[in-house]
């Protein structure tokens, strides 16, 4: 098997941080420990980007830049989301290859060397598929409803998981970097750049200390982003609804004419006219909200709002 040593590679590991000041240090370590393993010392660097973060993460990665020539250290101006704080590590990444990760050592480092002999098998992207998940019922849920919503959505491989723990190629790197709008979703820019992707098996480690992050609203607001940002199936079902009520409301009418005409004695149905209303209505309320959003979100990007504001750099 090729090792990475072979490959005369060089390697970029994102990781956006929020709330894990004291993870940090443990993290920088294993990873250090994983790259020597890997004959990789001196071509990797470690990006952590302060996310807004209100504890001391920023004074840690400060520290750990001081002490370690591998650590590199991006602070944003103020909180952005995971996603935003990506691509800000994603414009600074100079590896051959850039794996992201999370901060909260759930990711195993010592599935970066795997990931990367991946996609030297000529694969743009490399995902990790975890064997055992450990998070809460309710996140799995999320993230279930997720994979299925981005499977309508963005026409993403079924069966392929899209882990926040990933590795890609830089020049796919360097397509998603030019997307510049506020609202970013990465895997949606990865499945609009290229189709050449893989998996490995990983195992998922617990939460090295504290509680993830991720709210339920967190989940819905990226699902709803994802739906907004990267695809118009909301705006076509909203036409295909709208139609559809225009023609149940034909049949109805129809209806209720001929059996008024068949049967005059029969009173008016106030209850079923309120009842149709109300549903009409509330379809129209649903379709004029979606396409709101969708102008909303032209607005911003037309203003020019930042997708990430950096604030200082190691």
């Amino acid at each position: 098997m090729e090792t990475l040593r072979d490959m005369k590679c060089t390697l970029s590991i994102v990781v956006p941080v929020y709330r894990s000041a004291s993870i940090l240090p443990n993290l920088a370590e294993q990873i250090h420990n994983e790259m020597c393993k890997e004959a990789l010392e001196g071509r990797f660097e470690l990006l952590l980007v302060n996310d807004g973060s209100p504890d001391n993460s920023w004074d840690v990665i400060r520290a750990l830049a001081a002490k370690n020539s591998f650590v590199r250290g991006i602070s944003l101006r103020r909180n952005f989301g995971q996603h935003n704080a990506i691509m800000a590590g994603l414009n600074y990444a100079t590896g051959d290859f850039v794996v992201i990760m999370d901060d909260d050592l759930q990711h195993p480092p010592q599935a970066i060397g795997s990931m990367i002999r991946a996609l030297s098998e000529g694969y743009d992207v490399c995902y990790t598929n975890y064997l055992n998940r450990k998070h809460v019922w309710w996140k799995k849920l999320g993230s279930r409803f997720n994979d299925w919503a981005a499977t309508c959505l963005l026409d993403k491989p079924k069966g392929l998981y899209l882990s926040s723990f990933k590795a890609i190629r830089k020049d796919v790197v360097k397509e998603i970097i030019q997307y510049d709008g506020p609202y970013t979703y990465v895997d949606g820019l990865i499945l609009d750049v290229t189709r050449s992707i893989t998996t490995v098996d990983i195992e998922h480690q617990a939460r090295c200390e504290g509680v993830g992050n991720y709210t339920l609203r967190s989940s819905f607001s990226l699902c709803l982003g994802m739906a907004t940002s990267f695809s118009i199936l909301p705006l076509r079902i909203a036409s295909y609804t709208g139609f559809a009520m225009a023609a149940l409301s034909v049949i109805v009418i129809i209806v209720v004419c001929v059996q008024k005409l068949l049967h005059p004695e029969l009173p008016a149905g106030w209850a079923s006219l309120i009842a149709t209303i109300l549903l009409v209505g509330g379809v129209q309320t649903i379709c004029i909200g979606l396409i709101g959003e969708y102008l909303g979100r032209t607005y911003l990007k037309l203003n020019h709002k930042p997708q990430f504001v950096i604030g200082s750099t190691t």
